[in-house]
């Protein structure tokens, strides 16, 4: 029997696994990067200390994080990002990210909200609607959505966390 063996099953199991790991462990480095950055490699600072235990709950090499370190402490132009929208049903949108060039990530999060119908919104228009808590942004209000349109936002919410520079993506859909 051609194409049934153990090894093309395990095969196309793990490439999935592996590539979930890669993404998840590409976006965890930007954070790591950045947090580096903000404390100047100084390990003991909160805000790499918490990107650090993130990285590790995440089963991260210790060796890819000390790389991360070593880069964003020598070199590296990372800086945060935060665009605003209103999705489908009128449901605030705050996507958060990480990015070395803000024009080319501006043109790939608009081009990615246009193709699901929705459009950026001015700064501080969808922000309003959030306040700070304990894992990052929670809302204030909520806003009740139809089937169709959580089946839009889901999506819509699905491909901003494709993308490379997006690290969160927060909404108040009920």
């Amino acid at each position: 029997m051609a194409g049934h063996s153990k090894w093309a099953k395990l095969k196309h199991t793990k490439g999935k696994t592996d590539a979930q790991k890669s993404k998840l462990f590409s976006k965890l480095v930007r954070f790591v990067s950045v947090e580096a950055k903000k404390s100047k490699g100084d390990r003991s600072a909160p805000g790499l200390r918490a990107a650090i235990d993130k990285a590790r709950a995440a089963n991260m090499p210790a060796d890819n994080i000390d790389r991360a370190i070593e880069k964003a402490s020598t070199s590296g132009e990372l800086e945060q990002v935060v665009y605003e929208a209103y999705g489908p049903g009128g449901v605030a949108l705050v996507i958060e990210g990480y990015t070395d060039s803000r024009n080319r990530t501006a043109q790939e999060i608009k081009h990615l909200l246009g193709e699901h119908g929705v459009q950026l919104a001015n700064p501080g228009a969808a922000s309003w609607a959030f306040q700070k808590g304990e894992q990052g942004l929670e809302p204030q209000t909520t806003v009740e959505l139809s089937d169709e349109d959580g089946t839009k936002l889901s999506e819509l919410v699905d491909a901003l966390e494709d993308h490379d520079d997006v690290s969160e993506v927060y909404t108040n859909a009920a």
